[in-house]
């Protein structure tokens, strides 16, 4: 029975998006190994039969004897069990496991679930981080990337090379990547475009809609600054002196690094504003009392989940230009876009969605969860890996 790695840095990130595909996997024959750090999520994964192994990650930490520390607990974590494969997600794992696997001649599949706050970095930073990606991604097997706007860039920068592979025996790679993965042989093509994580349709089914009156709005995600929660608490102050029937809620965890939000949060619920809900284990029961989503993102998405999440459940989205928002969209058909990070367009946004009848709303959820199905069905990601699997 080959045994699959799949390496991640959160908890949330394996029960919320990658819970089907461990299914499918060990369902069509694989056995499975989960690196992540432990989190309350895994206790919802309790009927299913994995290898677990909890790795020292840092998600936002800088501190390189830290990122040293995961790389070596890759390596050795992978000598001690050679997996067939390695899948890969998120930021530290894709670099470090990849690197890891690939001095071990081991397959990696890394999947781009966006290139995070790094796209809002200086030129220099932005520059050194890319190039560290780069020497990480070269000699995967495949990359899946969740938007077009990604993988032009990874194109463009190198990241990937298409048919030509970087697997010819030379002394550099040798050098760069150990005996193993200096040796191995050239693979097929080697990127994928896919419709983010995908969302499971049957999970987050259609929600009635609720009735008119107080129009309620939910944001959905970490709380964090590239997130665009300024401009969501910003837009909610404005709308809500102009309209007092609003309710604006925000979900998710707040960032280590980003704690002076829990302070301004709990004045903003004292004054009616804005109500924090906290980190959620079901986020449905919310969304079943909403008129939308905002997601007022300006962060280097991949494709945004709670977007699909909330299209699938027949909830219209309120969102962002932003590559991985905007393509969850059909503008004025299935929700509103606007330019990420002008509060004006966004309060313009919302006064818009306000002005609609509570049967347009209605009609624009539809129409979102019809467009969901046929285009983000987590189905279609899970048959990506088991093809690309089976392939190498």
């Amino acid at each position: 029975m080959s045994l699959i790695a799949l390496l991640t840095n959160n908890d949330d990130d394996v029960f919320c998006f990658r819970k089907e595909l461990i299914e499918a996997l060990i369902d069509n024959g694989y056995q499975m190994l989960i690196s992540c750090p432990y989190g309350e999520k895994f206790e919802l994964l309790t009927d299913i039969d994995y290898l677990y192994d909890d790795p020292p990650i840092d998600r936002r930490g800088t501190d390189v004897k830290a990122d040293l520390k995961l790389f070596f607990h890759y390596l050795q974590l992978f000598k001690k069990h050679r997996p067939a494969a390695v899948l890969a997600y998120t930021a530290k794992p894709n670099v470090y496991g990849s690197i890891a696997a690939h001095m071990l001649g081991i397959p990696v599949i890394n999947n781009v679930t966006g290139f995070g706050s790094v796209l809002n970095e200086s030129g220099f930073k932005q520059k050194l981080i890319m190039t560290i990606f780069k020497f990480a991604y070269r000699q995967s097997d495949c990359m899946m990337f969740q938007n077009s706007t990604n993988m032009k860039l990874a194109l463009k920068s190198g990241m990937v090379t298409g048919k030509k592979g970087f697997g010819k025996k030379n002394a550099i790679n040798y050098f760069l990547y150990g005996v193993y993965g200096g040796s191995r042989p050239v693979r097929g093509r080697d990127y994928v475009l896919i419709p983010g994580s995908g969302v499971n349709t049957e999970r987050f089914s259609y929600l009635p809609y609720p009735e008119d009156g107080k129009i309620v709005f939910n944001y959905v995600g970490r709380i964090l600054h590239d997130k665009g929660v300024d401009d969501y608490i910003e837009a909610a102050k404005i709308i809500h002196a102009r309209h007092p029937e609003t309710e604006f809620n925000m979900m998710g965890f707040v960032e280590p690094t980003e704690a002076h939000y829990e302070k301004e949060l709990e004045e903003l619920g004292k004054e009616g504003v804005v109500y924090y809900r906290g980190s959620l284990k079901d986020v449905r029961p919310m969304i079943a009392r909403s008129h939308a989503l905002i997601h007022p993102s300006t962060y280097g998405e991949g494709m945004s989940n709670v977007l699909l999440e909330n299209a699938s459940s027949g909830r219209p989205v309120i969102t962002t230009d932003n590559p991985g928002c905007r393509e969850t969209l059909k503008d004025g058909v299935t929700g509103l876009m606007y330019h990420g990070g002008n509060v004006n367009e966004l309060v313009a946004a919302i006064e818009s969605f306000l002005s609609m009848s509570n049967e347009e709303r209605e009609r624009m959820g539809r129409l979102g969860r019809k467009r969901t199905i046929k285009n983000f069905s987590r189905k279609i990601v899970i048959e990506a890996y088991l093809n690309k699997l089976g392939e190498l």
